[in-house]
């Protein structure tokens, strides 16, 4: 048994926690409520990880809103589907057995909160697929109730507020705003939003009504503090400490100094992946490997470390999936922000409206707009083998600028005229003069938008067949009949924003047990060594097969593995579920 006696340390615990992200806080809450000493250590100077910026989104098959939680056969087929030659039985059986669970203990244990959603799988027509039901999302939350520690609460992705104010991309906020100069219900709606927004603005000097990725940010980290549990920011850990062949502890590195931190039953990584560390993404991206460029809205501070730790004592990175399975690829635009700053914009929505196709440079298109961000992407890249540069420009009228934006661009009656200045928007009379602006090959463009019109004034799509499935449709326009995500793009002015490769995480990671443990090349623990969140290979095979894929394997894996670090899960609990009963 190894003893504090042994363990160098300026601080001792039970577990230390590299992360703050949904991972590392699930972790971290769990065990502490299993009695453990946790100690969370983030490198950022804000807690919250990518999770603060996100959706808030976790896709939990089986959740109590589902309303096919009893059909575990077409979960498993699905996801058997998804993610092909690389489904992991055990751990596909863990995450299905577990998740409900997981949002049941939470929901009682804590603050966190969820509510239901209206988002089908990404692929509902595939086997097993679901036309709703599966994703969750964190429930909006007041967050004054962190009181002084808002201050550290990681603010929202600057470029999706409207002026700090936060929206869920599928809630009435979203279609309200949309409607406010059409809708006198609307306009009062967000009259009122925009007061009370103003009014916490003055007083917190941010947002308070947070949604989305902050709201469950905000929310396990308030379960944090309630637990007593501490998040020191600003606290990046330089070395995992070992002895007698364990990991027991970190060394870290504060404003004040150096602090070795002793953790009696191990360290648990929880370092975002490496969606910012430069070497791995240009060995790993394939439009990087080829000289492209690549713009990730994700937290700066996700620069691979726990990866580096882990490998530093044995561990092994997983890079099994194909290049276009190392991310959750999501088609960003880079934005001018105030003081000559610039931004990313994940371009989450404005691919799904009708009026808006997606082209290459020499003017074709060469996907369904309206699949998910993921699938966009793998085309994008797949799309532009062979080339240098890796983008896509998103093109539309007048008609559907005014009525939806593009990109970062909103919609009537907010002015264009800035944009157009800086660079990010580009406008032309004619779809020839949009061409030259853009260097788009206009005889290409023409051709491409003739053909495609021919069909969009039926509301069909002859090429890809965009708003088949209900995914296509979801984040589309239902007031746009027939189609919701069909229209042609008819009268000029025409618009167009170029679109580059970026992501949302990285689906590489450590290679783990089903509990968390790190696993050497051999196979063997790296014992006292855990690893949750995107530090931790996805199981999805490198595929996006819903809404969520990221958070929901996060927390039931995070509080899986602190169940076991605590000895609170029973020897069968990773046995997949067909295996017990044939056992």
């Amino acid at each position: 048994m190894h003893t504090s006696a042994s363990i160098p340390q300026d601080l001792l615990c039970d577990l230390l926690v590299v992360g703050s992200g949904a991972g590392g806080l699930s972790t971290a809450i769990t065990a502490k409520k299993l009695g453990l000493d946790v100690v969370v250590v983030e490198k950022a100077p804000v807690f919250g990880g990518t999770t603060a910026f996100s959706g808030g989104v976790l896709w939990i098959p089986g959740n109590r809103h589902d309303p096919a939680a009893g059909d575990r056969a077409a979960m498993e087929t699905y996801l058997r589907d998804q993610t092909g030659p690389f489904f992991d039985a055990q751990a596909a059986a863990a995450f299905l057995d577990h998740g409900p669970a997981m949002l049941a203990w939470f929901e009682r244990e804590t603050a966190v909160r969820f509510v239901p959603t209206l988002y089908p799988d990404y692929h509902p027509d595939a086997p097993g697929g679901a036309q709703v039901g599966r994703s969750i999302l964190a429930a909006p939350f007041d967050a004054s109730q962190l009181g002084a520690e808002l201050a550290r609460l990681r603010p929202p992705l600057e470029t999706i507020t409207f002026m700090g104010m936060m929206f869920n991309s599928s809630n009435a906020d979203l279609k309200h705003f949309f409607r406010a100069t059409k809708s006198v219900v609307s306009a009062l709606y967000v009259a009122r939003r925009l007061a009370a927004h103003f009014v916490d603005m003055l007083r917190y000097r941010r947002g308070v009504q947070v949604t989305s990725g902050n709201a469950l940010a905000a929310r396990l980290a308030k379960s944090c503090f309630d637990l007593g549990i501490p998040i020191h920011t600003g606290a990046e850990v330089r070395e995992l400490l070992q002895a007698e062949g364990r990991v027991t502890g970190a060394r870290v590195q504060l404003q004040g100094g150096e602090l070795r931190i002793g953790a009696r039953r191990g360290v648990v990584l929880a370092c975002g992946g490496y969606a910012h560390d430069l070497a791995r993404t240009a060995q790993r991206y394939p439009h990087l490997a080829r000289g492209g460029e690549h713009l990730s809205p994700v937290p700066a501070e996700n620069t691979g470390d726990g990866l580096a730790l882990a490998e530093r004592v044995g561990g092994q990175v997983d890079t099994r999936f194909p290049g276009t399975g190392a991310a959750a690829w999501m088609p960003v635009s880079r934005v001018p922000l105030p003081g000559g700053r610039t931004g990313v914009f994940p371009h989450l929505l404005d691919r799904y409206k009708p009026g808006v196709i997606g082209v290459l440079r020499d003017g074709r298109r060469f996907t369904n707009e309206s699949d998910s961000y993921h699938d966009v992407g793998a085309a994008l890249i797949a799309a532009c083998a062979g080339q240098q540069e890796t983008a896509m420009w998103l093109v539309c009228d007048q008609a559907t600028i005014a009525k939806y934006g593009l990109g970062y661009a909103k919609p009537a009656p907010m002015p264009l005229g800035g944009l157009i200045r800086k660079g990010y928007l580009f406008k032309g009379r004619t779809l020839a003069e949009l061409a030259q602006a853009t260097g788009i090959d206009a005889a290409g463009l023409q051709a491409t938008v003739q053909a495609y019109n021919t069909g969009a004034t039926q509301g069909e799509d002859r090429q890809f067949g965009r708003g088949g499935n209900a995914f296509n449709r979801y984040l589309a326009d239902p007031l746009h009949r027939p189609n919701p995500c069909v229209a042609p793009v008819a009268q000029g002015p025409f618009y167009a924003v170029k679109l580059l490769m970026g992501d949302l995480g990285t689906f590489d990671g450590l290679r783990t047990s089903v509990v968390g443990e790190v696993l050497r090349a051999d196979g063997s623990a790296v014992s006292g060594l855990y690893a949750v969140g995107n530090d931790r290979a996805s199981i999805m095979g490198g595929n996006y097969p819903g809404a969520g894929i990221t958070l929901g394997p996060a927390m039931t894996f995070g509080w899986l593995t602190a169940r076991h670090i605590a000895g609170a899960l029973p020897a069968t609990a990773a046995v997949p579920q067909e295996q017990r009963h044939a056992a």
